[in-house]
């Protein structure tokens, strides 16, 4: 029997410090709960503590059932990720690049070879994140998305099928495989994932995950029966001053249109569920839900070294990134887990990672902006393969 007394000691001294507002961890083992930890409140104004069913908005966490769901449909035979993306969203057949000139002139030219589905999986497409239109774009490419955006939200809310449709006419940063760049690329990833299966993204991930791992406090709505469990998103003013914000905040369904760019709301017991599938290699409580050997090529570091440079930084030191999951190449920068490790980081301050040597997984966390991920993810990382290991 594991004491997680340490893991319980962190939990608490976080919210007594005052570094969030509120927190959980759940680790899961032989497709079962043998952990799981709160501390703080999920709503501070009403006094609602965090507990086992507290709903977290997840942010770029929900990339990682989309991916999940795409290697289900790579294993159904219906694409490979060396066809090019225009086989199947037409709009990419013509798309071309930005080339800055000796002299400074930026000019445009065709790519050398077409975008492929593995360039948009491991974000070597060419094209950074672009929600909202940037104010003083960094890239030629960045203003250029941002003038798309800001002509379709005249229009009103959008859908990531609007958005990735309009994109198609953007030169992108560099050749296609090149470099890497965190950003569009999911959202390519999940207008394919649409496409195959002609529907929703909200409902795919609904037929083929939630509803099938039965995961109850799982939703991609705020709705009358889960509005309690929802926490709160706060920014943090200072140690223990926290207001509440509307970053990533919920959409309720009434509002949204149907093929708006999913966020995933979900308890850290439920991601754990899921991610305790991918470290089992595919297959949770006798049901198959992928290869053993999808699951790896999921989690296969895609980088070589100059896409390694692009990659690297404190928080990421030791890791690589394979097709939407990043996985662990070394130990030297601070890691005490097992090479192979995989997972990923939601910018609202969450952190999962399954270890497929051990076959355990774990799922830490708290709504907060900034989210000081480093401070706390290395930290609970730390202190659960201490325990686990």
């Amino acid at each position: 029997m594991r004491d997680f007394t340490k893991m319980d000691n962190l939990l608490k001294s976080f919210v007594e410090q005052g570094t969030n507002p509120g927190c959980a961890v759940a680790v899961m083992q032989g497709d079962e709960l043998i952990y799981h930890g709160e501390a703080g409140y999920a709503d501070i104004e009403s006094g609602k503590k965090v507990d086992i069913h507290s709903m977290f908005s997840q942010a770029s966490t929900t990339k990682l059932f989309t991916y999940a769901i795409l290697g289900m449909i790579y294993e159904e035979g219906k694409f490979l990720f060396s066809d090019p993306l225009y086989y199947y969203l037409p709009e990419w057949k013509n798309t071309q690049k930005y080339i800055v000139q000796p002299n400074g002139e930026i000019t445009t030219a065709p790519l050398e070879k077409p975008i492929t589905i593995r360039d948009a999986v491991a974000m070597m497409c060419g094209l950074p994140y672009c929600m909202v239109p940037a104010v003083d774009p960094s890239t030629p490419t960045l203003g250029a998305m941002s003038r798309q955006m800001a002509e379709l939200l005249k229009k009103g809310p959008t859908t990531i099928q609007e958005e990735v449709r309009a994109m198609a006419n953007v030169p992108v940063m560099f050749e296609p495989g090149s470099h890497w760049q965190y950003g569009f690329g999911s959202e390519i990833t999940g207008v394919l994932v649409e496409t195959f299966e002609g529907k929703p993204l909200r409902e795919v991930f609904k037929d083929r995950l939630i509803d099938p791992l039965e995961l109850k406090d799982a939703d991609t709505f705020a709705r009358p029966w889960n509005k309690d469990r929802i926490v709160t998103n706060y920014e943090k003013k200072a140690p223990g001053k926290f207001e509440p914000t509307t970053y990533f905040t919920s959409m309720d369904p009434e509002a949204a249109p149907a093929g708006a760019r999913p966020n995933l709301l979900i308890s850290a017991h439920d991601f754990a569920v899921f991610m305790q599938m991918l470290a089992n290699g595919g297959t949770y409580k006798g049901r198959k839900f992928l290869g053993s050997g999808t699951v790896a090529m999921l989690h296969e570091n895609q980088l070589g070294p100059v896409q390694m440079a692009d990659f690297k930084n404190d928080y990421l030191a030791g890791y690589g990134y394979g097709l939407g999951f990043r996985t662990l190449l070394t130990q030297k920068y601070g890691h005490n887990g097992h090479l192979g490790n995989f997972g990923w980081t939601g910018g609202t301050g969450i952190w999962v990672e399954a270890d497929p040597t051990d076959k355990f997984a774990v799922a830490y966390m708290h709504n907060m902006r900034p989210n000081e991920e480093l401070y706390h993810h290395h930290r609970v990382r730390a202190v659960i393969n201490g325990i686990m290991l």
